[in-house]
């Protein structure tokens, strides 16, 4: 429920045992190592040279290793579907993990497949030629000539081409006036295959009108004989490709069966590199390498033990140098890490800041729930995202916090008549008095009791943001900026409040003038002292600004608006979803059925529109109106070392 308490560190470390000592530090996955860019010692002893050399041959195997992944998952058998997409990685125990890692015939397997791609791409750029040279020279085949024969004419001049068809007519009354000749061969999208032959002396004139006709000549280099006879190899050869381009399907196909292998292998490598390269990037000696790094407070007994496992390593705990970026995370309780997720969107905070997750949960939650307002759809993303929970891999965090909020929207649509609408009363009217016994209000029978709660929370929040922000700067001792910055606002703005219910009614009129009179106090304050830099005609005019923008809090609680906004419009699509269905109810024969297919479609994209608008709406609201007032983020994010698998998931 706080920013994480970092130690940094120092290991140094022999050559020998360097890389099973990174290796260890990877495997707990608790410790960020710095490079020697960033590592203190180094700006210390700038003469330090670096860990070790670029680990260029793991590069290439794992570079050849993700080619062949991909070239293999192309052919692979194994399930697919939105269950695949859930969980993508296969599962395997450390047992299969390893025997995999030292089977040297995997890395056989990986060069086969290399070879069946090589092969399978020289067949499909030989296929393409020849079905290419087939569709040129299809127009041709009636040609009973050799082509050779058609430039070997001792008076005269031949041409072989394509006319287009719109030139055809004139192009041969162009050339009868030559006195040339004109032979129509064959056809071929809109165009005519044509041979012409005229007198030498008439040559240059005839390459005129062809020019001018958009003739193009045909293409018969690297053949003889008649063009049926080439077009009958051709054929041949393009069959003979097709059977070989399908055995090497095969051979893909059947490489492929051992996809997992390759996998594991991927990730295995891909860990290493990463291992490598913080070694390789690491300050060093002659005979030793420098880890320099951070690891949780709390964690730092566990590197104490690991790192005493190795003989020639030593571990110290070292003081960050000033002005050095600490890197934060951020610790909850299972109920608040959830909202985890809101947070690291916006940006973690500064080591000395507050986390906000557990100050963000419960408004979060509670603001989703009255947007979405109503009971049966929160039970359906309830029933969904269990489903998820227990069918995806990886990280669920956004899946438990859409959980969590949608149970406050069924608590909420409980309490203002919300199942699916008004679907109850329109569908299964027998249960209505059941389900009015625990409805506080209708939204929209009574709409300014809703607009009033949006109101009062969004007040609410706000006031929690400045509190947080003055608990905070208490704990830090800066009184000053406590007083000057957060309890003036705090004092001025509900004295403001208290005063304008008295002037309604609300509240006793002795208290309301007594506030407003209390209201001139911090009002001072926040004019003479919430801008303390600077000379004092500048601290007067920021001040008179600061407190002309007490006005702009008015518009942050208008701003919670939006709640009831949302839960209405949901609302009010939900009961004119009903009352389509109920109307179809009426037709003949079909009439449930289709009544059916409209409640169902039409409350699923209502639904999906409202968890939307509830979710960005609600997370516009902690970034914009409630995070001012306390929190600003920006702080380095801790990236521990540590074994990451992309395409498997090992298991204990």
């Amino acid at each position: 429920m706080a920013v994480s308490v970092m130690a940094k560190f120092m290991v140094v470390s022999h050559r020998s045992e360097a890389a099973e000592l990174l290796e260890a530090i990877q495997r707990e996955g608790i410790c960020q190592i710095l490079n020697a860019e960033q590592a203190m010692v180094s700006k210390d002893w700038p003469d330090l040279s670096r860990g070790g050399e670029r680990p260029r041959d793991v590069e290439e195997l794992l570079n050849r290793l993700t080619k062949c992944l991909e070239f293999l998952k192309g052919f692979s058998k194994l399930s697919g579907g939105f269950a695949s997409f859930l969980a993508p990685r296969i599962v395997i125990n450390e047992r299969t993990y390893g025997q995999v890692v030292s089977d040297k015939d995997v890395i056989g397997l990986v060069e086969q497949a290399e070879q069946t791609q090589s092969t399978i791409d020289k067949l499909k750029t030989d296929l393409e030629n020849l079905t290419v040279r087939l569709e040129e020279l299809s127009p041709w085949q009636n040609l009973q000539t050799p082509v050779e024969n058609l430039g070997q004419l001792k008076y005269t001049v031949c041409w072989a081409g394509l006319v287009p068809s719109q030139r055809l007519e004139q192009l041969q009354e162009d050339i009868a006036k030559l006195g040339a000749a004109i032979q129509q061969v064959g056809t071929t999208a809109g165009k005519y295959a044509c041979v012409i032959v005229c007198m030498k002396d008439t040559a240059e004139q005839m390459q005129k009108l062809l020019r001018s006709a958009e003739f193009e000549q045909a293409n018969f280099s690297g053949i003889t004989g008649t063009v049926a006879a080439t077009l009958e190899s051709i054929s041949s050869k393009l069959s003979d490709t097709k059977e070989q381009l399908d055995k090497q399907y095969n051979k893909a196909s059947h490489l492929a069966e051992n996809l997992p292998k390759v996998q594991i292998l991927n990730d295995h490598y891909a860990n290493l590199l990463t291992r490598e390269q913080t070694k390789e990037t690491a300050p060093a000696t002659e005979r030793t390498v420098i880890f320099e790094g951070w690891v949780k407070a709390r964690n730092y007994n566990r590197l104490e033990k690991m790192v005493s496992g190795f003989k020639a390593s030593s571990l110290k705990e070292v003081e960050p140098a000033q002005g050095e970026e600490i890197p934060v995370e951020i610790e909850n309780s299972r109920f608040i890490r959830p909202f985890e997720v809101i947070t690291r969107l916006y940006g973690m905070p500064q080591v000395v800041d507050v986390d906000p997750t557990v100050f963000i949960a419960p408004f979060f939650a509670l603001f989703f729930g009255i947007c979405l307002g109503d009971a049966g759809y929160g039970l359906v993303v309830i029933a969904a995202m269990a489903l998820l929970i227990k069918k995806m891999q990886g990280d669920t965090k956004l899946l438990w916090m859409l959980g969590i909020c949608s149970g406050a929207a069924v608590v909420f649509g409980a309490l203002t008549g919300g199942w699916f609408g008004d679907a109850v009363e329109q569908f299964i009217p027998a249960i209505a008095p059941l389900k009015n016994k625990i409805v506080l209000f209708d939204p929209l029978a009574k709409p300014e009791i809703l607009l009033g709660l949006s109101v009062t929370l969004g007040y609410i929040h706000i006031m929690t943001g400045l509190l947080i922000a003055f608990g905070h700067n208490l704990r830090r001792k800066d009184f000053i900026a406590a007083v000057c910055d957060q309890l003036t606002w705090l004092v001025m703005l509900n004295s403001i409040v208290i005063l304008g219910l008295s002037k309604a009614g609300v509240v006793p009129a002795g208290i309301g003038s007594f506030c407003g009179k209390l209201a001139i106090i911090p009002a001072a304050m926040i004019f003479l002292f919430s801008n303390r830099q600077g000379g004092w005609g500048g601290r007067l005019g920021m001040g008179f600004y600061n407190l002309f923008s007490s006005v702009f809090y008015m518009g942050d609680v208008l701003s919670y608006l939006r709640l009831m906004g949302l839960c209405m419009v949901g609302a009010g699509m939900g009961m004119a979803i009903n009352l389509i269905a109920k109307l179809a109810l009426n037709m003949p024969y079909v009439g449930v059925l289709i009544a059916i297919l409209i409640f169902i479609g039409g409350h699923g994209f209502n639904l999906v529109l409202s968890a939307l608008g509830a979710f960005v709406h609600t997370m516009r609201l902690q970034y914009v109106e409630f995070f001012p007032k306390f929190f600003a983020g920006g702080g380095k994010v801790f990236v521990p070392l540590s074994k990451e698998y992309k395409h498997i998931c090992l298991k204990d």
